[in-house]
């Protein structure tokens, strides 16, 4: 077993379709010590589905009852977004280390306050933004630094799918955090914090509203200055409700980068403006998931409250950035009257 045979005891809060990838990722990666050992769920028998198929040996019918077991060490938080805040607090208050499933909270104010209490509690935290971790999204992000590209001048990002039936209704009720922009728009505006760290000076956009009061669909430009005073420019779509290729591409004055699917990322192609051109491709070893919950393990057993790939000021700037864009829709936020 890797990691001198210390093994790091999960529990996962949900069992919705995120935590079944979750669950059986980890499942996988017992070799390094990675081991399900509990699932909580609002219902007794949900819970025990869940850990049928994926022979977890104990379930709780309540949140607060795993949270509270002596027999976990970290917990995986997959609930609706609206109680991501509460449901990490709890953790947190009991005692546990935190992955919680983005969006991490539904403002960077509620992000903020976790964070702090987590560096006051010595335990971890992270939000899942898996993505940060895939080892293509990071060679891209060391050519970027390297120079390859030059100054970057252009990103253009997109993602779209179609919810139907009673997932198209949660996608969207402002109750359970619902709204385009925060449930996969983290998605892009996230990519373009990887390329450029830091928030953009401005932005505008176009979007639709849902008769709920949330967004379904959006464009948003956004400004970013740099030294030279000419800048970056980015542009990102999103829709719930339109299927559209997770597709990027990223501009310098020395080169490009294209992705075919930034947010499930095994290739991109490097086109330098002296001609050459090349594809990196990195195959997951698992499915992509494996690499965050490598990270929160090693953070763990080193004594960590937070990881240095992605920190909570890269977290908070893309919450914070989210908050911007959706008072500039005059959209309230959940629980708002």
């Amino acid at each position: 077993m890797r990691n001198g045979g210390i093994t790091m005891k999960w529990g996962i809060m949900a069992t919705g379709s995120i935590a079944q990838k979750f669950a059986s990722t980890v499942n996988r990666m017992t070799d390094e010590g990675e081991i399900l050992q509990a699932v909580a769920s609002r219902t007794k028998e949900s819970a025990e589905n869940f850990a049928r198929q994926h022979r977890i040996p104990e379930v709780f019918d309540s949140y607060k009852a795993m949270a509270e077991s002596d027999s976990v060490d970290v917990i995986y938080i997959a609930t609706p977004n609206n109680m991501h805040y509460e449901n990490v607090k709890m953790c947190l208050l009991a005692g546990k280390h935190v992955l919680c499933e983005k969006p991490f909270t539904t403002s960077a104010a509620q992000a903020q306050e976790l964070y702090a209490l987590a560096e006051e509690k010595g335990l971890f935290l992270m939000e899942g933004f898996w993505i940060r971790f895939l080892p293509v999204l990071q060679k891209m992000q060391e050519l970027i630094k390297e120079g390859k590209l030059g100054e970057i001048r252009y990103i253009r990002s997109e993602y779209g799918f179609v919810a139907k039936g009673d997932r198209k209704v949660r996608k969207f009720n402002p109750q359970l955090g619902g709204g385009a922009l925060l449930d996969i728009g983290i998605y892009n505006l996230g990519f373009l914090n990887m390329i450029m760290g830091k928030n953009p000076d401005s932005f505008t956009s176009d979007v639709h509203m849902t008769d709920a009061g949330t967004d379904d669909f959006s464009v948003i430009h956004l400004h970013y200055p740099q030294e030279n005073g000419q800048g970056a420019e980015a542009v990102v779509t999103t829709a719930i409700g339109l299927d559209i290729q997770r597709k990027a591409t990223v501009i310098g004055t020395k080169g490009s980068i294209y992705l075919d699917d930034f947010q499930k990322a095994e290739t991109m192609t490097v086109s330098l403006s002296d001609g050459e051109e090349y594809e990196i491709e990195i195959p997951f070893e698992i499915n992509g998931f494996e690499y965050q919950i490598r990270e929160v393990s090693n953070c763990i057993r080193a004594g960590r409250t937070h990881s240095g790939i992605y920190t909570p000021q890269m977290s908070l700037q893309t919450l914070s950035l989210i908050d911007d864009i959706r008072a500039s829709w005059n959209m309230k936020f959940p629980f708002e009257k």
